[in-house]
């Protein structure tokens, strides 16, 4: 017995050995790509900002412009770029959330929101330029929006719109049925125990999902340029604040506009090397502003799990 027991041992031991030596190639291959990947990252971005940051001073901020490359600046570009990002969260994140809560709570699972689903993973992946030509269609032509600042920030809405469903269907998806079942014990309503359990305990996802978004529009180009944004423009849009009641504007909506990566699209397709330092520049303005606003949605997060484990 024990002559039969003793070669499936070692035939074990030997396939133990063979897994633990791939898990340690994994792991290897791995940390190797990981580095690989970090070294470019690190390289990219040390090189940016030894061309750019030279070129970073006030003036820089705070001039609009210029056909010489020693007096331009990046001013209506970076506010432009926020005007377009706040109509982008204000249309893309409220809208992103009610759907993904609509589908995963309230809608019933038969084919039409299967068909839904489908749709929506297939319009995460539709190249930008598309979402460009359906707003210039739409929002351009159709809707009489015209080259502005409300059409280019509902565009990347349209654009970021399928990561935040799906975000946000996922992370109500991961939320255990324990919970809503123990809140439907107690007496919760059905919206009572998505306002007060579901939506707290998945809004990590659903901003992780928004930062992804954001992310991405900040740094898009082709369906801005797409629906009419200017490549160069030399005076801010209105502003949103006036002296007179009642005190706010929405004229600036209907303003032309430009963005970080438009300028930095015009300077760099120049043959002057001033302006590949200004683009470089710009660039690196643009990386922080985005890892602003990541920090921004990280801070909120954290401060929502927070209170969750109070």
């Amino acid at each position: 017995m024990q002559a039969t027991e003793q070669p499936e041992i070692l035939e074990m031991r030997k396939r133990i050995s063979s897994n633990k030596l791939r898990d340690h190639i994994f792991w290897i291959v791995g940390l190797f790509s990981t580095l690989i990947g970090f070294a470019l990252l690190f390289t990219l971005i040390i090189d940016l900002f030894i061309d750019g940051f030279p070129r970073l001073s006030w003036h820089f901020f705070t001039s609009y412009p210029s056909r010489f490359p020693e007096q331009a600046g990046i001013l209506s570009a970076w506010v432009g770029t926020i005007l377009v990002m706040m109509v982008t969260a204000a249309a893309a994140v409220p809208l992103g959330i009610a759907a993904g809560i609509y589908l995963e709570e309230y809608g019933k699972k038969n084919w039409l929101t299967h068909l839904i689903e489908i749709n929506m993973n297939n319009l995460a992946g539709v190249p930008s330029i598309i979402y460009g030509l359906l707003a210039l269609w739409l929002f351009v032509y159709f809707l009489k929006f015209g080259e502005s600042i409300l059409t280019g920030g509902l565009t990347l809405g349209l654009l970021i719109l399928p990561m935040v469903v799906i975000a946000t269907r996922e992370s109500i998806r991961a939320i255990p049925n324990s919970i809503r079942e123990a809140s439907y014990a107690l007496g919760a309503s059905k919206w009572q125990t998505i306002k007060d359990h579901i939506i707290p305990y998945s809004v990590g996802g659903i901003l992780t999902g928004m930062i992804i978004g954001l992310s991405r529009a900040i740094g898009e180009t082709a369906p801005i340029i797409t629906v009419g944004a200017l490549t160069f423009i030399a005076f801010l849009p209105s502003s949103p604040v006036t002296s007179g009641f009642p005190f706010l504007s929405f004229k600036w909506l209907l303003d032309p506009f430009t963005v970080m990566p438009i300028q930095m699209f015009n300077w760099i397709s120049r043959p002057q090397t001033a302006f590949h330092l200004n683009a470089a520049a710009a660039g690196i303005v643009l990386l922080v502003m985005t890892l602003v606003m990541n920090g921004f949605a990280i801070y909120v997060r954290y401060r929502f799990r927070k209170r969750i484990k109070w």
